[in-house]
Order: structure tokens, then sequence, then C-alpha cells
């Protein structure tokens, strides 16, 4: 398709919408409900995997987290970068149609190597579909409309996330009890569910293919190489030893602090690994750091502007890093909350499955609509008005997870859920938008990136396989959930000094982009 003329995307100053602009939203959404999909449909075929494949609780948190989570986040990174420089609708083509065949794969999947391998194969196409995503929706929308879109973007994780398991349920159900003792293949009811929602997901990237590509102004200090040369150059930062070569190109200092950053990693994962035996977590999270230092690096070299307003603002990354902490909880609650009502309350997986995937559907939806238009609301009176609701987010969750993880009532349980889920949902708009105001337009894709770094390298990595570990040394699955509690104090320290430092911050980033070059 023709890239469409800057003047008939939007004009800043203007409070229309075109309505075009609402059906590229749209499309987007259904493509970030397929994203949540093949992302969370694990959840829900979480026992009978374990049962199948003979897997520890830290092993199932492995591949619901940092399996995906790892290379989601490192690969975020470029694919962010080159969102900003390249065709974005042919970028999420690509993505989708990439992580939409990976989900089919883990359906052949027949031992926990091969369907990790597939899950980071996920984690690899999916890593197109926010960057790209918010780039085109900060251009179709104005910036007083853009915590709304986003959130409304948004909704499609909570909708994709309900449904994949009413979704993964069924399948698996119909699958199980057509064919007992395996199907084609010997293929059983999960991996049956995996193949039927992978494989649609290539006909959308086909829609997808038909979207128009905002044409965008010529911006101050952007590369002048070709996109896809610089997105090969800025994924080689990320990838040893091509790290170590990056390193040693800025200088001694600088191969010194990459070589000291790099054995302090291997040293705490070797740790880690010796403490919960758990080899797959932690050489992916210590992997996952290093990578993500060693990129700040080098970017702080190649792009000392795009460096300057993403990881040289503590208001940026005291906002990222926070919600970071929301996004914990919420990754582990939606991951382990199934798992759990079947085990603990003894509860049957079809009904849980229509409810909590009813729950997580509409208490997402509401909760992420509410929380942008809340955020909106509050930013045209207060510079750090959004920084509030995510305030909301961290700490409104906690005595509908304390309650409902401590019932032994279904319906309590059922009820806390939905406003543990509502109340989370809130933040995520109001994250997402203020990151997006705190940099330059040529530099949303990456700070996207960097914004999911936090959700995943902190949040996905993290959340899920912690539930998991705590489960599996306490032998008690309701630990496990509890512990998610304690990470609030973190957040509301970093959300507090966010609140303080955010107005000079967005007051001056044309001021500090200039000065860093």
């Amino acid at each position: 398709m023709n890239d469409t003329p800057t003047d008939a995307i939007k004009d800043e100053s203007s409070e229309k919408v075109p309505a075009y602009s609402w059906y590229v939203l749209f499309t987007l959404v259904v493509v970030y409900i397929l994203n949540f999909i093949d992302r969370q449909i694990l959840s829900i075929l979480a026992v009978d995997i374990k049962a199948d494949l003979e897997l520890t609780d830290g092993q199932l948190g492995f591949l619901g987290g940092a399996a995906f989570a790892v290379f989601y986040a490192l690969f975020g990174v470029p694919l962010g970068r080159l969102a900003d420089r390249w065709h974005r609708v042919r970028l999420l083509t690509i993505g989708l149609a990439l992580w939409s065949t990976m989900t089919a794969v883990s359906g052949l999947a027949r031992d926990y190597l091969s369907l990790s391998l597939a899950r980071m194969g996920v984690g690899v196409g999916e890593a197109t579909a926010s960057p790209t995503a918010y780039s085109l929706i900060s251009d179709y929308f104005p910036a007083k409309k853009r915590g709304t879109a986003l959130a409304i973007y948004s909704s499609g994780l909570y909708l994709g996330g309900g449904v994949s398991l009413l979704i993964g349920a069924k399948i698996s159900q119909v699958w199980n009890d057509a064919y007992p003792d395996g199907g084609i293949g010997g293929l059983v009811g999960w991996q049956a569910a995996f193949l039927a929602v992978g494989l649609p997901g290539l006909l959308v990237a086909i829609w997808v293919a038909t979207l128009r590509e905002p044409v965008r102004a010529p911006q101050e200090g952007a590369s002048i190489n070709h996109p896809l040369k610089d997105f090969f150059s800025d994924l080689s930062m990320l990838l040893p030893p091509f790290t170590i070569w990056h390193a040693a190109q800025r200088g001694p200092k600088a191969l010194v602090a990459n070589l000291a950053f790099a054995a302090a990693t291997v040293a705490g994962a070797y740790v880690m690994i010796r403490l919960t035996g758990n080899l797959p977590q932690w050489s992916a999270m210590g992997f996952g750091y290093y990578a993500v230092f060693s990129w700040a690096s080098t970017l702080r070299r190649r792009d000392p502007a795009t460096f300057q307003l993403i990881w040289g603002t503590p208001a940026f990354v005291c906002t990222a890093l926070g919600y970071g902490l929301v996004s914990l909880g919420a990754y582990a609650l939606a991951f382990w909350a199934a798992p759990y009502a079947e085990v603990v309350l003894k509860l049957p997986k079809e009904e849980l499955a229509f409810i909590l995937g009813a729950n997580g559907a509409v208490s997402g939806f509401l909760g992420v609509i509410l929380g942008g238009r809340m955020s909106d609301w509050l930013r045209e009176r207060n510079p750090s008005g959004r920084i509030l609701v995510i305030m909301f987010g961290i700490l409104a969750p906690i005595i509908p997870i304390w309650v409902g993880f401590t019932t032994d009532s279904s319906l309590v349980f059922y009820v806390m859920n939905f406003l543990a889920g509502l109340f989370a949902a809130t933040a995520l708009g109001a994250a997402a938008a203020t990151t997006q105001d705190l940099v330059l337009p040529r530099m949303r894709g990456t700070a996207t990136a960097a914004f999911f770094l936090a959700t995943t390298l902190v949040g996905l990595a993290i959340g899920p396989y912690m539930v998991g570990q705590i489960s599996e040394l306490t032998e008690n699955m309701r630990y496990g959930v509890l512990s998610l509690i304690l990470v609030a104090p973190i957040s509301m320290v970093l959300l507090i000094y966010a609140y303080r430092a955010l107005p000079e911050a967005e007051a001056t980033i044309e001021e500090r982009a200039r000065s860093a070059v």
C-alpha cells in the first residue's frame, strides 16, 4: 500500500480523530488479542502439560515466563529501533506470521526442550507487536487522545488472555474426548489447542498487510544507514561475543566494564542455579540482563540523544520499573490463577476456564479503558497525573489477592480475581502513555522496547517463575501467589520518585536531546 500523507493522519491541534485511525486501532486490537491468546494459552493447559511432560512447578513457571519473556524483551530492542526507521506495517506482518507459526509448532513439542524452544520463537515474533503498534497509534492519534487509544489497544491483552482460557480448555477437552489415546500423530488435547490457535494468525497477517503506513517527517539525528543494516547492528549489540567487540570499540574502560558485568552476571546466575536447581531460568535471566547492559552501553555512544531521554531520564526508568512490578503481579496471576483453582480449590477445568476467562476479559478490558480515560483526565490537570493511576494499579489489588487466595469459597475466589484484574489493569495505559510522552517522535519504538524490557524482564520473566518456585519450595501454591504482595512497597518508592521528577523531564525533552548530541 502507498504511504498515507501526514496531514491525512491527524492534526495535533484537532479534536476530531479520522475514521481510518479508529479502523487501524481496531485492527491492532485484533492483533493484540491473538498475541495474548498465543502467549497465555499455556496457563489453562499447564496441568495437562505438567503431567504429560513430567514437569515441576518451577519448569512450568519458566515456560510461562522467562522462556518467552527474555527473547521477547531482547528482540524487542532492535525491533523497536527498526520500527522507528522501517515500514511498521510490514514489520508487524512478518512478526505476526512468525509467532503464529511458532505457536503451532508448540503443538508439535514432545518434551520440555522442544516446547521451550518453541516458546522462545513465539517471544521473538511477538516482540514486533507493541513497538510497531505504539508507534502507529502515536502517529494516528493526537497527544491528548493517546492515553485512551493506547488503553484501547492494551485491552487486547486482557481479551486475548481471557479468550485463551476458554479456547484452550474447550479444544483440549473436545480433542481428548474424541481421541482418548491420542489423535493424528499421537497428538493430545493440549497439542491440538496450540495448533488450533496458531494457524489462524497467518490469515490475520494478510489483513494487517493491507494497512496504510503513515509518512513520518524527517527527524533530526535520525540514522542515515539502511534500516535493516541498523537492525542487525543493533542485534549484534545484544549477542555475545559481538557485545565484547562493541565494548572494545568504545575503549579499554568500556571493555573492562562489560567483562566485569558479564562476570558478575555469570556469578549471580550460578548462585541462583545452585540454590534453585533451575538452569534454564537463571541462564536466560543472566543472558537477558547482560544483553540489556551491553545494548544500553552501546546505544549511549551511537545515539546519545535516545539514550539520554530513556536510560538517562530517571522519570522514564522509574515509571517503567514501577509499572514492571505491577505487571509482575498481573502476569503471575494470569498464569497461575487457573492451575491454582484446579489444584487447590479442586474446580473443574471447564468451569474455571469459562469463569476465569470471562473474568480476565471483562475486568481487564474495563480496567484498562477506565484507567486510560482517567489518566488522560488527570494529566490535563496535573503533569504527573498519570502516575497516580499507576500507583492505584499496584495498591488496589493487594486486598483482593489476599482474600481471593486465602478463601476456600469458589465464589469469593472468582470475585476477588475479577477485582484484582480490574484494578491492576488500570495502570497499563497510563504507564505506556507516560513513556511515549517522555521521548521525541523518532524514538517512540525504542521507548516502547525499553518499556517492555521492564514489563518482561522484571514482570513476565520473574512473576510466573517466582510463584512456581515458592510453591515448589513450600509445597503450597497459595504461599507462592501471596508472595506477590511483597513487590508493592518497592513499586511505590519508584513511582513516588517518578511523580516528582516527571514535570521537569517532560518540559526539557528537546533541550536534553540537543545537549546530549
